[in-house]
Order: structure tokens, then sequence, then C-alpha cells
């Protein structure tokens, strides 16, 4: 029998594993609290939302004060966006059309201000309910309700005749009566079901 060694030596080299394990566990907790920081089905719902100033086609200056009483979504897309936009604001148009004379504001909110003027923004959302409301406005602007809604938008590489697309988070947030942020929408369902949900917050 190989002799045994002593305690001490054991406790000795099982130390640095320990330090190993705890700091990996600290590692992953770091990176747990930093998405919950950030993803929007954060406990801390304040994080998210806030104010804005954006274009609607009209002209009309659009803000999270206009919206206060009611309940609205707000989805961040843009007019070239290949299938995803124009899937999700389908998707959100059959939801309002359910909802009849209940139906709330949706706010379709482009990443792309170099292309998407308000009007361009306005003749878009014409081939979805009347509920959908594109805006828009400078740089600036797209760029704040962008921080506030803690969306991700980049601009990717420019082709040859000059036409580029958007990489952009996809989310459709519901926001409350006071502008307050609820949840990120689920749309995976029938629209009758998220239709009777978003009629509860009435």
């Amino acid at each position: 029998m190989p002799p045994t060694e002593p305690e001490n030596t054991q406790n000795a080299r099982a130390f640095p594993i320990r330090i190993a394990a705890t700091m990996a566990a600290i590692a992953v907790l770091a990176i747990a609290a930093t998405w919950l920081a950030w993803a929007p089905q954060a406990s801390n719902r304040s994080l998210i939302g806030g104010p804005f100033a954006l274009q609607d086609g009209a002209g009309k200056t659009i803000t999270e004060e206009s919206l206060r009483g009611r309940p609205f979504l707000v989805y961040f897309g843009y007019t070239h966006c290949p299938d995803v936009c124009p899937t999700e604001l389908a998707a959100i148009s059959d939801v309002l059309a359910k909802m009849g004379d209940k139906a709330i504001p949706a706010l379709f909110i482009t990443v792309d201000p170099e292309r998407d003027t308000p009007k361009v923004m306005q003749d878009y959302v014409s081939s979805f309910d009347p509920h959908v409301i594109g805006l828009s406005g400078s740089p600036q602007s797209i760029g704040a309700a962008e921080k506030g809604y803690r969306v991700f938008a980049r601009k990717g590489e420019i082709q040859s005749d000059g036409g580029y697309s958007m990489d952009h988070s996809s989310i459709v947030y519901l926001m409350n009566k006071s502008g307050g942020f609820l949840e990120a929408l689920n749309l995976e369902r029938p629209p009758e079901e998220t239709a009777k949900e978003l009629e509860s917050y009435f």
C-alpha cells in the first residue's frame, strides 16, 4: 500500500483548485449581473425607456408625453430591412387588428435615419395597421432613443452600389400608461392571445 500523504499536504494541493473554482463562480455571477442590468426582462425596468422626441410623416413631434395615459408598443428597425422588420410589423398589425377599437399605438422607430426620413417612414408603415406610427429624426435624436431603449444598431459594410444593411436588435417593447417598461412582447402565439394581454393593461 502506498504511503498516505499528510493531511496538510493534501489541503495545500486542493487550495489552488478551490480558489480557481471560486473565481470561476464569481466570473459567472458577474456576467449574469451584467446581462440582468441590460436585458429587457431585467427586474429593474427603469433602465429601459425614457424621453424621446421624434417626427412622424406629418411633421408632428411625438414624445413619450404624447402617449401618456395609454399603453403603447415600441419597435426599432428600418425600411430597407429584408425580412425581420416587415415580419414583426405584420405580427404587430395582426394583434392590433384583434383589439379593434382598443388598439394601442405601435411606434416603429428607424435605426437608419440617413435613408429613413419621416415621410419615408410614413409611406412604409402605410402597408400595416393604421395604429403603427413610423418615426424618424436626426441621428442624435435616434441615437438618444436607441440608448434609452438599450437598442443595438450598427451600419453594415457599404456595397459597391452604395447600399448597406443595418444590424440591429429586434425587440417589441410594451410600455405602460406612464411610459414605463413592462415586458418584451411575445408575438410567438396566436394574435388574439396577445391582444387579450394588451387589453388587460388599460
